[in-house]
């Protein structure tokens, strides 16, 4: 997940003693760290740092994982991915020895043998594999946004953070809109009837292109399946189109307003302008929830000229008053007769993964397993779905035929090594 940032696929690997007992949990935005408390670390010293491995070594990936160092309460011991020169990248700058990088497809299984927590920052269509594997290793869990591409993976991930808390283990989805201040108070005034009835929304993400980057690997070789892996941004499968992969950010604001399943949802979308990959560079939609609320949501990702309003902002009209939110530079507010002036995070995206990875390690040491993060996660990335499948075919699709699908996207990556 990124909008600027490059992650990549990864692996793991055999873990001699494992200090897993001591670990579990995760929650909602906590910002303050946390020493362990005696009670809850089994086989370790109460101030014991928590053992993590990285899955995905790409440039997100190796940026989180700097953070997660920084934080204090981790050791950052064994990184996997697919690409050997990711996994020294990152293995140098974290300072990982050569016996704990794990190269190939397959690598971060035995990453799960060394660590007593994974983030995975792997392309979104190896995250459900991976964070079962990861829950049935015994490892608490921290994974980016979106957590899949398809049906199957959303409801694995549901069952992965249900394994989890029922394993006693934390795990958590790194949305940064969920652990900003700004947002948690407009949206609890929401709750209270701030707005009073909604009428309709608006849902934007309007940006240049993310992954300009790749396009001259994708060039060289579009057809070799490294290639796709190295360009995942630019591949609908391994990336699950713009859409989910970029904007479920401003999808899932979408979705904690509405604090609903949407009914439907109907539109367009194609590749009009970028010259390269598989991925839609736009779509427009409308998505119908209960009571007839109507919220139009478009995206782009190509240049604007200077256009605005661009970024990713959301508008909810409601009988009492409107709310606005802006990830980033811009103000998130209540105008009407519940005035809340908010304000503005431009800071958001490394304030909101370094207040996740605070929660992560509060809700290990201090034993909370009820990983709230879950569930809205996988209602989101099933919206990005349903807006998907609509423009895909054309067609109004129903979230009650939507979430009855069982097809599997196949990225088709044979000859890779394992």
């Amino acid at each position: 997940m990124s909008d600027h940032q490059e992650t990549s696929i990864a692996g793991q690997e055999p873990k001699p003693i494992s200090r897993r007992g001591f670990i579990a949990g995760a929650g909602a935005a906590a910002l303050s760290f946390t020493v362990a408390k005696p009670e809850h670390v089994r086989g370790a010293g109460a101030n014991s740092k928590i053992n993590l491995g990285l899955i995905g070594c790409g440039g997100r990936g190796t940026w989180i994982a700097e953070l997660f160092r920084q934080h204090g309460g981790y050791n950052v011991v064994a990184v996997a991915d697919y690409f050997q020169d990711r996994i020294d990248n990152a293995g140098d700058k974290l300072g990982v020895p050569a016996a704990n990088r794990f190269p190939g497809l397959s690598g971060y299984k035995k990453l799960l043998e060394k660590v007593d927590a994974v983030a995975i920052e792997s392309p979104p269509y190896f995250h459900p594999e991976q964070a079962a594997l990861a829950v049935d290793a015994g490892c608490h869990t921290y994974v980016a946004k979106p957590i899949a591409v398809d049906v199957p993976g959303c409801k694995s991930i549901g069952e992965s953070g249900r394994a989890a808390s029922r394993k006693k283990r934390c795990f958590l989805v790194d949305f940064q809109t969920r652990a900003d201040p700004f947002f948690i108070e407009a949206l609890k005034r929401v709750r209270e009837g701030a707005l009073g009835e909604f009428v309709f929304g608006q849902a934007i993400y309007h940006a240049n292109c993310p992954f300009k980057r790749m396009y001259d690997a994708w060039r060289s070789d579009p057809d070799n399946p490294e290639t796709r892996l190295r360009s995942w941004g630019l591949d609908k499968i391994i990336s699950g189109d713009i859409i989910t992969e970029q904007n479920i950010h401003t999808l899932d604001v979408m979705s904690w307003i509405m604090d609903a399943e949407p009914v439907s949802a109907i539109g367009t979308g194609g590749r009009a302008i970028r010259p390269v990959g598989t991925c839609n560079d736009h779509f427009a939609l409308l998505f119908e929830y209960p009571n007839k609320v109507g919220i139009t949501f478009s995206s782009k990702q190509f240049n604007g000229h200077g256009t605005q309003p661009d970024g990713i902002r959301n508008r909810m009209f409601g009988s009492k008053g409107v709310l606005e939110t802006a990830y980033g530079n811009d103000m998130v507010m209540i105008r009407g007769e519940n005035f809340y002036r908010g304000g503005k995070s431009p800071g958001i995206y490394k304030d909101g993964a370094i207040a996740n990875i605070k929660t992560f390690h509060q809700s290990i040491v201090e034993g909370k397993f009820d990983n709230p993060t879950v569930e809205p996660s996988v209602r989101s990335n099933l919206v990005t779905i349903l807006g998907r499948t609509a423009a895909y075919t054309g067609r109004k699709v129903r979230w009650r035929q939507l979430v009855k699908s069982t097809e599997k996207l196949d990225a088709n990556l044979k000859g890779l090594k394992s």
